[in-house]
């Protein structure tokens, strides 16, 4: 999910995290994660979604990989996701990040409300923001932490406990830039389009903010979800999935599919602000995450947003009498994610024309 640094409304409410309430030996899982009349209930068994694995190695500029071009275009146009390998992490890193993730929140309770995040904003340990007594509480504590650029780091939230998460974050974060601008320009030529023309938008000024979960084991999966359905507000997202624990689903065709794990590569989907830019042509897919009653799982998902001041809007060359402009010109389009994802609506709705 991708939030804002920049919340809609006043948060009201104060509340413990998800593991918290397990140390409190809580027997039923409090009314408030009970998913209400109108989201659908969470089924963990349904079909596997055909997710394609594309060679980053084969996307560059001077490789031949139109094969690869041709899945990458098939993927967004569809409103799927796609795994990325060949993109410069080993394995063994990629399980280092991993074990930073679960070390950090195996660590004491005490020890991490170091890092809480303070009222009425993102970045930091804890929960989401509560902005009403009838709001469906995610079960997921997570760890919100602007990544780029680094001199937007607020490092009194980087733990320092375990002691090379700081050195390993940096790594994997420096690493995900040469991906993304590979992801970028390989997404405007598998459409025929200037190849700067996303990290144009990307600009200068681009962030990248990194969410980790946890998502602890519930007695109740069936009537809770680690989030809600929603569609991302960045440009891309990167996500490092767990090892072995699935629960990351997407909608398709008016239909749920597990995303399978693939351990070495990297999920990437592309966000609501590309289905703007490209006039709907690339579809910001709709997601949500199940929880396991009997294993916690963790993830890590990176967002990239450009600066909130640009204007996003769609590419004149991708308008035309047969697909007429379909999104106004939107700015600060991430400062509205919350409050649409609480009220069970998609921001995009916002631009449509």
């Amino acid at each position: 999910m991708a939030e804002s640094s920049t919340p809609a409304k006043f948060e009201l409410l104060a509340t413990k995290t998800v593991q918290e309430q397990l140390t409190e030996v809580e027997i039923l899982v409090p009314q408030n994660y009970i998913l209400k009349d109108g989201i659908p209930l969470p089924d963990p068994s349904v079909e596997f979604m055909d997710v394609p694995v594309i060679d980053l190695g084969l996307l560059t500029p001077y490789s031949e990989g139109v094969e690869e071009l041709d899945k990458l275009r098939s993927a967004l146009i569809t409103g799927c996701c796609f795994h990325v390998i060949n993109h410069g992490m080993t394995a063994e890193f990629l399980d280092e990040v991993r074990e930073i993730i679960k070390q950090f929140f195996a660590i004491p309770v005490e020890e991490k409300q170091k890092y809480l995040r303070e009222v009425n904003d993102f970045e930091g340990y804890g929960n989401d923001m509560v902005l009403s007594e009838q709001q469906t509480l995610d079960w997921t504590d997570r760890l919100y932490l602007t990544v780029y650029p680094p001199d937007q780091r607020k490092l009194k939230f980087w733990p320092e406990n375990p002691i090379s998460f700081r050195d390993t974050l940096d790594q994997f974060t420096s690493r995900l830039q040469v991906i993304t601008e590979t992801i970028l320009m390989s997404m405007a030529r598998s459409l025929n389009l200037e190849e700067d023309c996303f990290m144009d938008k990307y600009g200068e000024q681009r962030k990248m903010e990194a969410r980790f979960n946890l998502y602890p084991p519930c007695s109740r999966p069936d009537c809770v979800l680690g989030f809600k359905p929603h569609s991302d507000s960045s440009i891309i997202t990167i996500v490092l999935q767990d090892k072995e624990v699935e629960g990351l689903q997407f909608l398709k065709d008016d239909r749920w599919f597990r995303v399978p794990i693939v351990p070495e590569a990297l999920l990437i989907n592309v966000g609501d602000q590309v289905e703007i830019m490209t006039n709907g042509l690339f579809k910001s897919p709709v997601h949500k995450v199940v929880i396991n009653g009997e294993k916690e799982r963790i993830s890590l998902a990176v967002f990239c947003f450009p600066d909130s001041g640009t204007e996003i809007k769609p590419f004149d060359c991708l308008i035309n009498e047969s697909r007429p402009r379909l999104y106004k010109k939107m700015k600060n389009y991430g400062d509205i994610f919350f409050e649409y994802y609480q009220q069970g609506r998609r921001p995009i709705e916002a631009a449509i024309m």
